[in-house]
């Protein structure tokens, strides 16, 4: 039976459809494409997934949209879709987030809970810690979100529970931390640093450089998703999914520098509502229930995002030239 991914256009959803389909796996991919960031970018990340014969994509809005025949032919359930983003999450947008986090999720459940032996992994956020109790963070430690995207993260959180224990439901949740690596969201810290290094534009940071992030390769993230496809322990639980080291963002500027070879004008301002000074997350019981192990340091997987930038800028340039050498010869 295919697996069915939701938000398959995006940042992590795309990586994860690319990585079932080259293990032979039929996938069927839903997206609405939310307004988050450009429907050219997504459609940039769909491009390999749309050229495999065992791809169906399905345009679908999961906050009303008829999800039964989906579930329905799908043993697994991989829900990444969702309104990302800590600071954009406040004010009149609040709604929004509500709306494709929790009302998406509650209704994707609805749906599974029709086929109680479907599988569904949800894509959870470190967000839901907070300021967190102690580092590393643990996953019984209390979550206290410090944004209002925090509090839809772990409102859809609660509603998988709810679900496993009233209908049985193989629901799973891990909470991410940090994901980086190729096709990174353009309004992300990395491609942010990548971009303005390689324009030679000041790097503009929120705060003064010190917080810390356990950042995660996306490959490791997707590693982690198909273990907890597949682990016969990850019904019912909750998993931290880190990249196994913390690091300033001082730290991964310092990095990108010696990458390009000349040093970063920073412009610094101050951190804004919602961002946390720390992240780390134990994975202890992510490595012994389903054997994560995250493969990318911070530096190698990093320089991949880079070669990843340099050659899609140099696309992006090649794209417009033939389009101005196409508008010229029809004049």
């Amino acid at each position: 039976m295919p697996a069915l991914v939701t938000g398959c256009a995006g940042f992590i959803g795309s990586h994860l459809t690319e990585a079932l389909l080259s293990d032979g796996q039929d996938v069927v991919g839903v997206d609405c494409f939310n307004d988050n960031y450009g429907r050219t970018h997504k459609l940039r990340n769909l491009e390999r997934a749309l050229a495999h014969e065992r791809f169906e994509f399905v345009p679908v809005d999961l906050a009303r949209g008829d999800l039964e025949e989906f579930v329905a032919a799908s043993d697994v359930v991989f829900h990444l879709a969702a309104e990302p983003g800590v600071r954009s999450s406040w004010g009149a947008r609040f709604e929004t987030y509500l709306r494709n986090n929790v009302v998406a999720t509650q209704h994707l459940l609805e749906a599974t809970r029709r086929h109680p032996s479907t599988r569904l992994v949800y894509a959870s956020s470190s967000s839901v810690y907070g300021d967190a109790e102690c580092y590393p963070t643990l996953e019984t430690a209390t979550p206290r979100p410090y944004s209002p995207y925090g509090v839809t993260k772990l409102a859809a959180e609660h509603l998988c529970l709810l679900y496993r224990r009233n209908f049985d439901l193989e629901t799973v949740a891990l909470r991410f931390f940090s994901v980086y690596g190729p096709r990174q969201r353009p309004d992300m810290a990395f491609s942010r640093f990548l971009h303005a290094a390689l324009d030679g534009d000041p790097v503009h940071i929120l705060g003064d450089g010190g917080q810390t992030r356990d950042f995660t390769y996306v490959d490791d993230v997707v590693a982690a998703l198909r273990a907890a496809a597949e682990a016969s322990s990850a019904p019912g639980r909750i998993y931290n999914v880190g990249g196994g080291t913390r690091a300033s963002v001082n730290h991964v500027l310092e990095l990108i520098a010696g990458m390009i070879g000349h040093p970063l004008e920073i412009e610094r301002a101050p951190a804004e509502h919602g961002d946390v000074r720390d992240t780390s997350a134990d994975i202890q019981l992510a490595a012994a229930e389903l054997d994560y192990r995250p493969s990318a340091s911070l530096e190698d997987g990093l320089s991949v995002q880079l070669d990843w930038t340099v050659k899609l800028r140099a696309q992006l340039v090649e794209t417009r030239s033939q389009s101005r050498r196409a508008s010229t010869s029809l004049r």
